[in-house]
């Protein structure tokens, strides 16, 4: 009995100290407006998780996927005021300040291993000091969100002129749709909730967007045709609130910022395996196909000039002297 007595002691009070752990374990909440399937979600959940192995037991990290606390925008103004921990997000940083607008321009980088040469050359630590200093906001890591292709109902894109007359449902203002013009397609706006709907039914042809933007709407069932055409690269940004980062200690706060920069390989491995699966699941039903891109740099090359008028093309420089090394 005495045995007994002194295990069920011993037992509660191991009980008692992991509650009184998990009551001192700080919660921070990673906010996004893109759903489960995307990388940012994966990377979300890597981070959380490599915290916890620098610092056990000091932080409870929540992920909220799919715009559960809010849209891009709303997200960007909560993490600005402090409302909330953290949130990863991708294109409503770059509303941030029109330089950061480099990431719009069309057909800016060959592949992945450009964009790495790019940022490892100066272009990451440049966009995280503009980001910090237009932005009231802590920049723990950038990311990736990735390319933006087409899919479409009618035939495969493989030259601008294969865009001709089609209805393209397209995300982003009026420099991304005058883009698609200059190439004789249709820009339409249709929401993405129904987006599927509106291939099934005709009223668009077809559609832009990310990989997983596709694969989670299941658009490839009613779109015969993926194309490559990798026209857009967008980073994804994970962004800490000023405040909340004001108030770690010294040790946590480092230990953020280094994860934040450690995970950045294995994040951008993640993020292309996450692509190369949902293209052989959704290459079952539909025909993928890569495109001629140095045919579509020539046709958007104008494109630039405003850009470099207004903003300068020191940004440019890093992607233009990585291009080909």
């Amino acid at each position: 009995m005495k045995l007994f007595t002194r295990t069920a002691v011993a037992v509660l009070a191991v009980a008692a100290t992991a509650s009184a752990a998990w009551a001192d374990a700080r919660e921070v909440r990673i906010a996004s407006h893109v759903s489960e399937f995307s990388p940012l979600h994966a990377q979300s959940k890597l981070f959380a998780e490599e915290i916890e192995n620098r610092l056990p037991g000091q932080f409870v990290f929540k992920l909220y996927p799919s715009g559960q606390l809010g849209k891009e925008k709303d997200l960007m103004a909560n993490v600005q005021a402090g409302a909330i921990e953290m949130i990863n997000v991708a294109s409503g940083v770059m509303k941030l300040d029109k330089k950061l607008g480099v990431f719009d321009l069309p057909w800016l980088f060959y592949n992945r291993e450009h964009i790495r040469r790019a940022m490892a050359a100066g272009l990451e630590d440049a966009v995280r000091s503009r980001i910090e200093e237009v932005g009231n906001v802590k920049v723990i890591g950038v990311y990736e969100n990735g390319f933006r292709h087409v899919l479409n109902t009618q035939r495969p894109i493989v030259e601008p002129f294969d865009l001709e007359g089609l209805k393209i449902r397209i995300s982003g203002g009026k420099f991304r749709q005058g883009v698609f013009q200059q190439m004789g397609a249709q820009p339409q706006s249709v929401s993405w909730g129904e987006t599927f709907t509106a291939l099934q039914s005709g009223v668009v042809d077809g559609a832009e967007a990310a990989i997983y933007g596709f694969y989670e709407q299941k658009q490839y069932e009613v779109a015969k045709y993926l194309s490559l055409t990798s026209h857009v690269y967008t980073p994804s940004f994970l962004l800490a609130s000023t405040r909340f980062m004001d108030s770690l200690t010294d040790e946590q706060r480092t230990v953020f910022t280094e994860v934040g920069r450690a995970i950045t390989d294995h994040a951008y491995k993640i993020s292309e395996e996450l692509e190369q699966k949902y293209i052989g699941e959704m290459n079952v039903q539909t025909e993928v196909n890569a495109v001629d891109l140095e045919k579509f740099q020539a046709a958007t090359a104008k494109s630039y000039d405003a850009y470099i008028e207004s903003q300068g093309d020191d940004y440019l420089k890093f992607v233009r002297e990585t291009a080909k090394k």
